[in-house]
């Protein structure tokens, strides 16, 4: 089912477009395809939920003007405190013409090597950039831990499973996962005492008591 988003052109800027902000419209652009940059308006809660679902690798139809643009989100804007989105920025594609993109990565199964061996999972990589007609772009790509059945093996982009008429464009020998040993815990310190403190003091005392009387006349 096609990813569908109704925008509107926009002539408003700068400062004057935190009132409609409020009222929950998104200020975006939409470049591309050889086509002019264009300032449109879309609706923040269908972005959100579009957004959601394509992440930044998967066609969206840009509804604009009465026609249709197939898109991708190419970067989104956020606000750091309320993580709600400021902007967007959408490509505008061609579904002929191969693209580069980055891929999200999500890592399935369960280890051997954490299970069995109380080993730690590193997830060196997160995405992996890749190029494919826009209409084969994955929107994820499975990495399958259960491959890592001990502290010597490690998960490569070279490694992953990509489908069909996807080219990985990540060095082959980047490390995507591994799984290493736990660094053993120092014991803590042991907390001084009230009771410590004053039964190293008597015994100090004592010492210089057995001194004094040991030590010559003058």
């Amino acid at each position: 089912m096609a990813l569908v988003l109704q925008a509107e052109k926009r002539d408003i800027f700068g400062k004057k477009l935190q009132p409609l902000r409020a009222q929950g419209k998104l200020p975006a652009v939409c470049y591309g395809a050889g086509s002019a940059t264009q300032s449109i308006w879309i609706g923040v809660k269908d972005f959100v939920k579009v957004w959601k679902a394509a992440g930044e690798s998967t066609i969206v139809e840009l509804n604009l003007d009465g026609g249709t643009k197939n898109v991708i989100i190419q970067d989104t804007a956020f606000d750091p405190v309320t993580d709600e989105p400021l902007h967007a920025d959408f490509f505008a594609v061609r579904m002929d013409k191969p693209i580069t993109a980055s891929v999200p990565l999500v890592f399935v199964g369960e280890s051997p090597a954490v299970k069995n061996s109380d080993g730690v999972l590193v997830k060196v990589m997160h995405e992996v950039e890749v190029k494919a007609l826009p209409g084969d772009l994955p929107h994820e790509i499975s990495v399958d831990i259960g491959v890592l059945a001990s502290f010597e093996e490690q998960i490569t982009a070279g490694d992953l499973r990509l489908p069909n008429g996807v080219t990985l464009l990540t060095h082959a020998e980047e490390i995507v996962a591994l799984v290493r040993q736990q660094e053993a815990e120092e014991a803590p310190e042991k907390t001084r005492t009230i009771e410590d403190i004053e039964v190293v003091a008597k015994g100090k005392k004592e010492e210089e008591k057995d001194e004094d009387a040991v030590s010559p006349a003058s």
